[in-house]
């Protein structure tokens, strides 16, 4: 992060959010901010809210009350077309699974957030192919999702993530499916094409080696929140 990020201030910011399921509480007033560029790792055990945390920092969810800044813009005032955009076009998401689309390839996976978005097929596939290569499974371009590996798979959903130029990745769980040798790698490669690119990444995890790529960590518990200052 450099001093113009910092006198620009946060690029997405959540305060006191409030969010329920039926009776139960999910979020009860937690909040963290976003800087350009930085990985925070959002931690908690299961169940505590850091999911939902997640879904509202990205505009998945409306939260019951608080407030979610993205840029200064309030994600919660925004129509759901607008939020459709801004989840399509600046943010990128890393599930646990992948979700990648089990009928197209790699490539075509790779591919597919920029041609909705009105890229020609020629020019989406020429960066879909760049990001497959960064993220080191160029070999599996050309094969369906159900014909690689768990780690080949978790590596093409990154590159998906990323082939837009997101200013923040939202990575869920991203190596939860994975052996930790892959697990490793996955993360290696994730924070570093981030880093690369300067975009900001929210990291959902509850294990300890996975938040060790942050910067520093929010842990949430009970649907609160606080931050915790990581010892370099």
């Amino acid at each position: 992060m450099t001093s113009a990020d910092v006198d620009a201030g946060p690029l997405l910011e959540a305060a006191d959010l409030h969010k329920s399921f039926g009776p139960t509480p999910a979020l009860d007033g937690a909040g963290m901010q976003l800087w350009p560029g930085e990985v925070v790792a959002v931690m908690g055990p299961s169940g505590s809210g850091k999911s939902t945390l997640l879904h509202c920092l990205a505009g998945i969810i409306r939260p019951d009350s608080g407030t979610v800044l993205y840029r200064g813009n309030e994600l919660s005032s925004m129509p759901d077309v607008a939020r459709s955009e801004l989840r399509r076009t600046e943010f990128g998401f890393v599930f646990q699974f992948g979700q990648l689309v089990p009928e197209l390839t790699c490539l075509e996976n790779v591919a597919l957030p920029l041609r909705l978005g009105g890229l020609r097929r020629r020019e989406a596939e020429r960066s879909a192919t760049e990001w497959l290569a960064r993220l080191e499974v160029a070999d599996v371009a050309d094969k369906r999702p159900g014909e690689t590996s768990g780690g080949q798979g978790q590596r093409v959903a990154v590159a998906r993530a990323l082939v837009t130029g997101p200013k923040v990745v939202f990575a869920d769980e991203p190596t939860g499916a994975l052996d930790s040798l892959n697990g490793e790698r996955v993360m290696k490669l994730l924070v570093n094409a981030a880093k690369e690119t300067n975009a900001a990444v929210v990291l959902v995890t509850h294990e300890a080696r996975v938040a060790a790529y942050s910067d520093r960590e929010v842990v949430v518990r009970d649907g609160k929140s606080r931050r915790v200052e990581l010892a370099r």
